[in-house]
């Protein structure tokens, strides 16, 4: 039986590889416009879709960095966070790891023990409030280079939020070398963090394997060129490395041409971990229910095996024990009753 949008909808579902600003949505932007006047950012919800199409990796990172703009304030920092948890209770997501990229608010002037503060406060209303349990991973963006990697490190370790699991790496990998990254993350590590780099969205597997050898990646963000080395492929098979897999995502920013013609598939026949994620959902027009809609076309699957999908995401997560029994116990129960 082929699987429904309804049943996707009702899944109850964990996301790995969603961010912060990338996840606010068209209602969201508009009122952080409003509350800011004079920026480029359209208010209006019709122009904002627009604004959100991207002819390549560069023209998206330009406009994802006019959205951090208007995130100015402590209250902005809470707005956001509090309402992409509100969106995601709609998906019935239940557990959410965040990429948070607490530098660019810092250069934005403010103080990062505000910050820490505010996303703290929405995550624990958000728990509250909508069952949705958040956690974060805090992200070096690589085109600020090791000033931004010292002083992200340094909010991690120094401040170091309830909610903070992970130390990733975004942003443009193309000139953006991973091996100069290696001290931030061996004292991210040290310090009990996980590390989660993007790697080959628009670089081919070196930067992959860069990841895995000199960041110590335990997942790998994205991870699209992966097929092409198959002895990368027999790496990560091996060591049950996984890959957190965006296809909207990958088509919006013209990594891949087509659904048909990415490699998620591939990647599921050659035996490698995968999750299935939305990135930045509203500025690439999906959401999580629809990811997993694709990913359902693309492998064939029907409800166990999109059930299979959901488990995985729970299973590779950082989240507690009792956290993962919780929400396994979830996923089996609503499968029995489709």
């Amino acid at each position: 039986m082929t699987v429904t949008r309804e049943f996707l909808a009702g899944l109850p579902k964990a996301e790995l590889h969603v961010h912060h600003v990338g996840s606010a949505s068209p209602r969201i932007v508009a009122e952080l416009a409003a509350r800011h006047p004079g920026t480029r950012v359209p208010t209006d919800a019709a122009a904002l879709a627009e604004y959100f199409v991207f002819t390549d990796f560069a023209k998206f990172i330009e406009i994802y960095l006019s959205v951090v703009d208007l995130i100015s304030t402590p209250e902005d920092v809470r707005l956001l966070t509090y309402e992409v948890a509100r969106e995601m209770a709609g998906q019935n997501i239940r557990y959410s790891e965040l990429t948070v990229t607490p530098y660019t608010s810092v250069l934005r002037g403010i103080a990062p023990e505000a910050f820490c503060e505010a996303i703290e406060d929405a995550r624990t209303a958000a728990e509250k409030e909508f069952g949705v349990v958040l956690r974060w991973i805090f992200d070096i963006p690589g085109e600020s280079g090791l000033p931004a990697a010292a002083e992200t490190l340094r909010i991690a370790t120094e401040i170091r939020p309830d909610g903070l699991v992970g130390f990733g790496l975004g942003g443009p990998e193309i000139g953006v070398p991973r091996p100069q990254f290696a001290p931030y993350f061996d004292a991210a590590r040290a310090a009990g963090l996980h590390s989660v780099p993007h790697a080959g969205e628009t670089t081919g597997p070196e930067t992959i394997w860069d990841s895995l050898r000199v960041l110590k990646a335990e997942r790998i963000g994205h991870g699209t060129s992966a097929l092409q080395d198959p002895a990368l492929v027999d790496y990560l098979r091996e060591h049950r490395i996984p890959l957190e897999v965006s296809p909207t995502s990958n088509l919006a920013t013209r990594v891949v041409a087509s659904y048909d013609e990415h490699p998620l598939r591939g990647m599921v026949e050659a035996g490698l971990v995968v999750t299935i994620n939305s990135d930045d959902p509203p500025m690439f027009g999906t959401d999580l229910v629809s990811e997993y809609a694709v990913a359902a076309n693309l492998l064939d699957l029907d409800n166990q095996g999109a059930a299979d999908l959901a488990r995985t995401a729970v299973q590779v997560s950082f989240a507690d024990e009792s956290t993962k029994t919780a929400l396994l116990t979830e996923i089996d129960e609503y499968v029995a009753k489709s």
